[in-house]
């Protein structure tokens, strides 16, 4: 069988593994809708490659505001790989204990607000006290996690703890321990991650299912939109508008910051 071949099917049983948890991604939207509903923000974090969940939820085409994306680059800039910034650090940082408290301190989090939090492993320290952080400030938190993997893995963190000890709604990327989906002969060692396909499936899930609830309550959301599906002056009309919409939101996180100190 072509290694291509044998990706796609793995990816395919990652889509019914997606499909399976509809029931949790609709409490999740559920969740999720609540918040953008009160004009309040849902806080997706992750680090490392799982960056690439927090940019496929906001801000890209087929988005809308009420998301706000917490990448630190000192735990997601992978490009340089070694010398200054390189992997070595990063892969360091996202294990250093008080660095989650030290990124939440710059904002003013309080209900309605929701958290979004990634971690294929889930057993990362600054993920897990990351949600941890969220959850002692009473914010319900839904977790992205490769479940397989979480399970294989020993959690990073002193206390045995993982992401999905701090999550109330835990959904699973469907991908192997180890992440990567193809064995070849001849190599000792699995190719192609498949986390990420899992990944956006579920973040593409409940971008569409909160939008519904949105459309629902009579708010339909302000989409970034490509000019080629609805004409230049309406497209930069809703950048505009959607930015300006994420603009007032975050606004309110630093409204009062540092009040209870």
């Amino acid at each position: 069988m072509l290694p291509s071949v044998m990706y796609l099917e793995k990816s395919r049983s990652i889509i019914d593994r997606v499909q399976a948890q509809l029931p949790e991604i609709q409490r999740a939207a559920d969740l999720f809708a609540e918040t953008i509903l009160a004009d309040r923000m849902v806080h997706v974090f992750a680090s490392g490659h799982s960056r690439i969940m927090v940019e496929e939820m906001w801000p890209r085409y087929g988005s809308f505001p009420g998301f706000n994306p917490i990448v630190e680059l000192s735990l997601t800039f992978h490009n340089l790989v070694v010398g200054a910034n390189g992997q070595r650090q990063a892969m360091f940082l996202e294990n250093v204990s008080g660095l989650a408290d030290r990124i939440l301190r710059n904002y003013d989090i309080a209900l309605p607000d929701s958290a979004l939090v990634i971690s294929s492993s889930g057993c990362n320290v600054v993920p897990i006290e990351f949600a941890e952080g969220m959850k002692n400030r009473g914010i319900p938190v839904v977790a992205i996690i490769t479940q397989q993997h979480a399970d294989a893995s020993t959690s990073n963190d002193k206390r045995g703890v993982k992401l999905s000890d701090f999550a109330q709604i835990i959904l699973d990327t469907g991908a192997p321990a180890g992440d990567a989906m193809v064995k070849l002969e001849g190599l000792d060692t699995p190719v192609a991650p498949g986390s990420t396909v899992g990944g956006c499936l579920l973040i593409n899930c409940l971008k569409a299912e909160i939008a519904a609830r949105l459309v629902a309550a009579g708010r339909p959301p302000k989409v970034l939109t490509a000019k080629s599906t609805v004409g230049a002056d309406r497209a930069t009309q809703l950048f505009e508008a959607a930015y300006d919409e994420h603009g007032r939101r975050l606004a309110k996180l630093y409204a009062n910051l540092g009040a209870t100190e």
